[in-house]
Formats: structure tokens, C-alpha cells, sequence
């Protein structure tokens, strides 16, 4: 029998990088998107940090599925943006979720700065809904991948910031990457590498 954990996402390309990940620690562990559950409401992300956005998320997954609850908030920052995009990564162009459109704002406001360093931060919450045996508990796990933002769009692998950001130490960006590449070292593969074993362990 397959033990149950809810994703706090609709989106495809990250549902199937958390599946890839966990069946490293948890072959048995059914992974839940919002798309199985078509009457969630959204979560307004009202938090200032990562950490908040996640935790919010988590919790109010895991109340509405009663089901244990993992979320990410994951987002790009960038040094000569003073940070930014941030915790606005998928909608820093005014619309969530249009990858070109942010990528293209980006691209533009980094035109003549000196330094294109960045970084990808990604926290993961994990909240377990009441009458579980874990039932307030929360933890919270973080990956960063430092590297550069290129001047050219390259691939048409993963999803969001992807095709315009080259690790430190790789030619491609992780748009060039295949799946299990770009898991082996991305942010959001350091955060679920440590936070899958406690999820393993504790999900009933």
C-alpha cells in the first residue's frame, strides 16, 4: 500500500522532479499535485521570505487535503538586482507563470551591468495535517545554487529561469541539462535530498 504525500504545485515539470527525487529514498510514496484536487483554493503567498511562502503553503495544503503536505518556494536572485526577482520570481513580470515574459524582463534590466552573478534558492516546507501522528511538526529544508544569468536564452529543458542560467563551473545552462543532471546539483535537489529521508520516516 502506497503512503500519500501532497504537493503543493499544478505544476507539471516540478511535480516530476520531486517523483524522480523521492523514489531515491521512498519507492512507495505517492506524490499528490493540486491537479488532483481541483477545488483548492490558491494560496495567497503573503509571506516576505521563502520560508514563510513555503510553511503558508504547506499548512494550508495539508488542511484542505488532510493529507501530509510538502511546498517549495523556490525563485532566482540576482546580485546586481539587489536580490530580485526573489520571492517574485514567477510573477516578476506581472503575470505568474509566463516564464518568457519574466525572462525577458530580467534579460533587459541586467543590459549593461557589470556583474550577472546569481543565485537559486529553494526552501521546502513539510506540515502534517491534523489527527497524523506528526500532526505539528514543520520542516523546513533550503538548497542554493550559485552561478551566472547568460546573455542568450539556450535549451528547452526544466521549466521557469532555467535556459538563461549557466552553474558555476558548467558551460550549459540548466536548460541543456537532463532531468537527473540538473537534480544532481540544483537547488531544489539539495533541498529534497535533505529533506526526503525525514519524509520517508515520518509519513505513515
Amino acid at each position: 500500500m502506497s503512503r500519500k504525500i501532497a504537493l503543493a504545485t499544478r505544476n507539471k515539470g516540478k511535480i516530476a522532479e520531486f517523483e524522480r527525487m523521492l523514489r531515491e529514498y521512498a519507492s512507495d510514496i505517492e506524490v499528490l499535485g493540486l491537479n488532483d484536487f481541483p477545488d483548492m483554493p490558491d494560496v495567497e503567498e503573503t509571506g516576505s521570505t521563502f520560508a514563510e511562502n513555503s510553511l503558508l503553503k504547506a499548512r494550508e495544503v495539508a488542511e484542505f487535503t488532510g493529507l501530509p503536505a510538502l511546498a517549495d518556494d523556490s525563485g532566482l536572485c540576482v546580485a546586481a538586482l539587489d536580490g530580485a526577482p526573489g520571492i517574485y520570481s514567477a510573477r516578476y513580470s506581472g503575470v505568474h507563470g509566463d516564464d518568457q515574459a519574466n525572462i525577458k524582463k530580467l534579460l533587459l534590466e541586467l543590459t549593461d551591468k557589470p556583474s550577472r552573478r546569481a543565485y537559486f534558492i529553494c526552501v521546502v516546507a513539510l506540515v502534517f495535517p491534523a489527527g497524523h501522528p506528526h500532526h505539528g511538526e514543520e520542516i523546513i529544508e533550503e538548497g542554493r545554487l550559485h552561478g551566472e544569468i547568460v546573455a542568450v536564452p539556450r535549451g528547452n529543458a526544466g521549466f521557469g529561469y532555467d535556459p538563461i542560467f549557466a552553474p558555476t563551473g558548467f558551460a550549459l545552462t540548466l536548460g541543456e541539462f537532463g532531468p537527473g543532471e540538473k537534480d544532481a546539483i540544483s537547488h531544489r535537489g539539495i533541498a529534497m535530498r535533505a529533506i526526503a529521508p525525514q519524509i520517508s520516516a515520518l509519513l505513515s
